[in-house]
């Protein structure tokens, strides 16, 4: 490739490892939490009747079967076979694809936060703990919630789409549009981040002024080492 022809890049879940699997936990945290919520108040309830074997087993069939969706080649066809009946289109393309990280997501959720909360029932009942009880593991469980929104930030952040044009040392960037005129870059660092590169500008003051625009973007890693070096040079 013609080292002035433009770079054009794509990072979201269909293009990078790193966004997919932020986006897939932290959206799947969210709905682990809801789906034990449900089954843990069944699960109590059914204590009273004698039913708990059934509400695990309904529980284990739900991870089982969407698992069983995420991982299917025939996924697609599978979805619709369901909705149909229920008159509800089916996702395609992008939203089958984020439909099945989710479910991935959630089913690792589940066993992560459900583990930890069986065992801080377990350490309870025990008293194995002594007056710590559950506390650490329910505390653990708790704190997959926060972690879950910092997930969905981080991934938001690492999505970008853009074009570095290395002969009029601009880099494009949309959604939303700007452009960074490297002449007005001083110095670039660069933080990898799985298959992501964070690059950090400091930027100019001519005359004291202050100049507009992003301090820092990720783009691929390549785009990066190109930009690096082009204000190095400059």
């Amino acid at each position: 490739m013609d080292a002035t022809e433009p770079i054009q890049w794509r990072r979201d879940p269909d293009t990078s490892r790193t966004v997919r699997l932020l986006w897939s936990l932290g959206v799947g945290t969210f709905f682990a939490v809801s789906v034990i919520i449900v089954f843990w108040r069944l699960f109590d309830m059914a204590t009273q009747i004698g039913g708990q074997s059934i509400v695990a087993a309904a529980l284990i069939a739900l991870l089982v079967t969407a698992l069983a969706f995420a991982v299917s080649d025939d996924a697609e066809r599978q979805l619709e076979r369901v909705l149909d009946r229920l008159s509800v289109s089916a996702p395609s393309g992008s939203s089958l694809s984020r439909a099945r990280d989710a479910a991935l997501g959630t089913v690792a959720m589940v066993v992560v936060i459900g583990s930890l909360m069986i065992a801080g029932r377990v350490v309870s009942q025990q008293g194995l703990l002594g007056d710590v009880g559950a506390g650490p593991f329910t505390g653990l469980a708790a704190l997959t919630l926060p972690l879950a929104l910092v997930a969905l930030l981080l991934a938001s952040f690492l999505r970008s789409v853009g074009a570095y044009n290395p002969e009029e040392r601009t880099i494009y960037l949309y959604d939303p549009d700007q452009a960074i005129d490297l002449d007005v870059i001083t110095d670039a660092s660069v933080r990898q981040i799985g298959d992501i590169a964070i690059v950090n500008f400091d930027y100019a003051q001519p005359d004291g002024q202050y100049v507009q625009g992003p301090r820092r973007i990720a783009v691929p890693p390549r785009v990066a080492n190109e930009v690096v070096a082009a204000v190095d040079a400059r």
